[in-house]
């Protein structure tokens, strides 16, 4: 057993990783060898360790599984082209994981708790940080309450856990997206701006009902009229509107994405215009009727940046011509540079871990 800080560190007999083929990555369906646990109780962060994966044991009466007190955040690690390894703006995912928290009326994480955590795990994990080109180690810290109570209240004890797994590419091709006006996914006053749970659970069944129309997705649009355009899938959404890139503004009923504030920074850096505003969903199909909607994307840690191709607006579709030198190709090399150290970080976006 190794103690650094305050969290001790118990490492696996048998690493995984020599029988792992980096090259055939599945998104999200392979652990590392680690995973890091503290357990929030009398009002206070105890017993941080990282141990090996395991499954977790339970009682069946902890709140979290009945009364949705869960959140997450989705951020990536990489082996940059020096050797170093970086994890990509941890303090935005650590503001916005509080503010799930507190939105979700749950514990919040200490910052030296929750960087120390995130440094020492992908230190041990190191060899687990893919080297090959568009692949990356994808971390999932968590939240969840595990008081063992049946009765709807905050709980009084939790679990903050960190996993990790190694993937590559979120999506291949550019995907077909219909917008939403059934369903919605958040509404103004409740939980879309938080990381929660709920949210996915959600949204399975309408996405799920958009597959089987042919889509790859929906966007999805306000709850309250499905007038405005509001996010993609589980992505924020831009648009490319002549030489300005447009994308919701942020409110209650939409997630403060990290990827999207890296995109909007990169983009007027890049003299493009950038707004963000409520987007009607009138003013993108006429956009798309008179071609003035140049390019959409979907982004998000996962997929950085999903091209769409195909927008379906109350049943008429509509195809992007997308180049090879579109604007969010050129947005996304460079925040790739950036991220593998190519160029100049001149952002202080990069954590770098030191092994």
């Amino acid at each position: 057993m190794i103690v650094t800080s305050n969290i001790q560190i118990q490492k696996t007999t048998r690493s995984r990783v020599p029988e792992v083929d980096f090259s055939k990555l599945e998104f999200g369906k392979l652990s590392t060898d680690h995973m890091f646990i503290a357990e929030y109780r009398a009002g206070e962060w105890q017993d941080a360790r990282i141990v090996p994966f395991s499954n977790l044991s339970l009682s069946p009466f902890a709140l979290g599984l009945h009364y949705g007190q869960t959140i997450f955040e989705g951020m990536k690690a990489f082996r940059m082209a020096d050797g170093n390894i970086s994890i990509f703006r941890p303090e935005k995912n650590l503001e916005r994981f509080n503010i799930s928290a507190r939105r979700m009326c749950m514990a919040e994480v200490p910052k030296d708790l929750f960087m120390d955590a995130l440094h020492q795990f992908v230190a041990l994990e190191h060899e687990w940080v893919p080297k090959t080109e568009g692949s990356s180690l994808y971390l999932r810290p968590f939240m969840f309450a595990s008081e063992a109570r049946l009765g709807v209240k905050p709980s009084d004890e939790y679990y903050f856990m960190i996993v990790a797994s190694p993937v590559g590419p979120y999506y291949s091709q550019p995907v077909k997206v219909k917008v939403e006006t059934d369903y919605a996914r958040a509404a103004e006053g409740g939980t879309g701006y938080a990381k929660c749970g709920g949210n996915y659970g959600g949204s399975l069944y309408p996405a799920m009902l958009a597959r089987k129309a042919g889509f790859d997705q929906v966007l999805w649009t306000d709850a309250k009229t499905h007038s405005f355009i509001e996010e993609s899938g589980t992505m924020n959404v831009m648009f490319r509107f002549g030489d300005v890139v447009v994308t919701p503004s942020l409110s209650s009923s939409i997630l403060d994405g990290v990827t999207r504030d890296s995109i909007l920074t990169l983009a007027e850096d890049m003299g493009y215009g950038v707004e963000e505003r409520e987007v009607p969903v009138a003013e993108l199909e006429q956009r798309l009727q008179d071609g003035s909607c140049k390019e959409a994307f979907g982004a998000g840690t996962a997929a950085l940046i999903a091209p769409i191709e195909y927008i379906n607006i109350h049943g008429e579709s509509y195809r992007l011509n997308i180049q090879q030198d579109a604007l969010m190709y050129q947005i996304k090399k460079r925040l790739t540079d950036i991220r593998m150290g190519n160029t100049e970080d001149i952002y202080g976006w990069n954590y770098l871990v030191k092994l």
